[in-house]
C-alpha cells in the first residue's frame, strides 16, 4: 500500500476513535441531564431546544465549510439514541402514586408498552388479562386510571363488562377508532372519560417525538394528570372529536393499510421473485417494500379489526377504486397527454407541500440506502 494512503487511513481511524470518544461523552451528559430532568418533572423531549441546538450546530458546520444536512443526520441519530437512554432512567409521575393503573388486555403488545411506562414512572401497575379476569373487581377498586387495551372488534363488549370504578377513576381505550368506544365508556362510567388512539405501533423503542390523538368524553379537567404524564414522556398530544378522529383515520389507516395489503397480496400472487426485486431496487422502491413487507411481519387480526371496523369507510375505499379505474381508462385512451394532464392537477392541489415533501423524502430515501446489505 502506498505510504501516503496509509497514514491518511491512520489518521482517518483516529480521528473516527476521538469521535467515538466524544460521543461517548455526550450521551454521559445526556444521561445526567435524564436525572435532573427527572427530578424537575420536564418533559423527555423538548422540541424548541432539540430545534435551536441543530440550527445552531448546522450554522457552525457550513461556517466550516460542511455540509448543515451531515450534522443533522449525526446528531439526530444521537439525540435519538439519547431519548432511549434516558427512558431506562425514569419519569416523574403527575399522578397519585398509591392508586393503581388497570391495563385490561396488558398482556397485549400495545397494553404491555404502556404498562411498562407507567412502571417508569413509579404507578403501581396491575395487568389483567384473560388468565387473570377474576381479580379486575379487586384492582380497579382504588384505580386512578382503567386503560382498555384489547382488539376493536371487542372493546365496547370488555367496557361493558367492568365493574363499577371510583368515581373520579379516568377510564379510557387506545382502539383505533372512536366514536363506538367513546359511547361505550360513558353509558359505563360516570366518571372522566377519555378516547386515546396512540399513532405509533408497540415497537417503538421510545415515546420521544410519538404522537397520541386523545378524544375527549366527560371531565377532561380530571384526567389532565395523565395528559401531562405523556407529555412528560416526550409525546405530542393532539385534540379532535371522535367524529373528527374517525374520519380521519379512514384515509391515515384503513385506505392506506388495505392499499398495502393489495400490493403485497398482487404480489404474492404474482409469485414474484422478491430477492431479485430487492436486488434490482432503487432506494425509493425498497423503501416502498420495506413498508409492505412491515405490514406482513405483524398481526393480520390487528389490521383485520381495523379495516373492518367501520362498513362506512369502505365507501372510500370503493371511490379510490373507481378513480384507479378511470385513470386506467385515461392513460389507455389519451395515453401521455391524458395523464400529464391528471398529473399536473393533483400536483396543483399538493401545492407547496409537494416540494416539501420531495426534500423530506430525500433524507429517508439516504437513510433506506445506507441501510442496504
Amino acid at each position: 500500500m502506498d505510504s501516503r494512503l496509509q497514514r491518511l487511513r491512520e489518521e482517518i481511524d483516529a480521528t473516527d476513535s476521538e469521535l467515538v470518544r466524544l460521543l461517548a461523552r455526550r450521551m454521559e451528559i445526556s444521561r445526567q441531564i435524564g436525572e435532573v430532568k427527572h427530578d424537575l418533572g420536564q418533559p423527555l423531549y423538548v422540541p424548541e431546544r432539540e430545534a435551536a441546538l441543530i440550527a445552531a450546530r448546522r450554522e457552525e458546520a457550513e461556517a466550516q465549510g460542511m455540509s448543515g444536512d451531515v450534522i443533522e443526520d449525526v446528531l439526530r441519530r444521537v439525540m435519538r439514541e439519547s431519548y432511549q437512554r434516558q427512558k431506562h432512567q425514569g419519569f416523574r409521575r403527575t399522578g397519585d402514586g398509591q392508586r393503581n393503573v388497570v391495563v385490561v388486555g396488558g398482556k397485549g403488545q400495545l397494553g404491555s408498552l404502556f404498562a411498562r411506562w407507567f412502571e417508569l414512572s413509579g404507578y403501581p401497575v396491575v395487568v389483567i388479562d384473560q388468565d387473570n379476569l377474576p381479580e379486575l373487581a379487586a384492582a380497579t377498586e382504588n384505580a386512578a386510571l382503567v386503560l382498555i387495551s384489547v382488539p376493536v372488534s371487542v372493546t365496547p363488549d370488555v367496557i361493558a363488562a367492568l365493574p363499577e370504578l371510583p368515581s373520579d377513576c379516568v377510564l379510557a381505550d387506545l382502539t383505533s377508532v372512536k366514536q363506538e368506544p367513546l359511547a361505550a365508556m360513558l353509558a359505563q362510567h360516570s366518571g372522566p372519560v377519555l378516547g386515546l388512539h396512540p399513532m405509533f405501533g408497540p415497537s417503538v423503542p421510545t415515546l420521544a417525538k410519538q404522537t397520541i390523538l386523545v378524544t375527549p368524553g366527560r371531565d377532561s379537567t380530571a384526567a389532565q394528570w395523565l395528559l401531562r404524564q405523556f407529555e412528560i414522556w416526550g409525546t405530542s398530544v393532539t385534540e379532535l372529536t371522535a367524529e373528527q378522529h374517525d374520519k380521519a383515520m379512514s384515509v391515515i389507516q384503513v385506505m392506506r393499510h388495505l392499499s398495502t395489503f393489495v400490493y403485497g397480496y398482487h404480489l404474492a400472487h404474482e409469485d414474484i421473485d422478491l430477492d431479485e426485486l430487492l436486488s434490482l431496487s432503487s432506494p425509493i422502491y425498497r423503501l416502498e417494500l420495506l413498508m409492505v413487507g412491515r405490514l406482513f411481519a405483524q398481526s393480520p387480526e390487528l389490521y383485520a379489526d381495523i379495516i373492518l371496523s367501520d362498513q362506512d369507510q369502505h365507501r372510500m375505499i370503493r371511490r379510490y377504486l373507481n378513480r384507479f379505474s378511470n385513470l386506467l381508462d385515461v392513460i389507455e385512451t389519451e395515453g401521455r397527454a391524458g395523464f400529464v394532464r391528471e398529473f399536473q392537477a393533483v400536483a396543483r392541489w399538493f401545492g407547496p407541500h409537494a416540494s416539501h415533501f420531495l426534500k423530506e423524502s430525500v433524507s429517508l430515501l439516504q437513510h433506506a440506502d445506507d441501510a442496504k446489505r
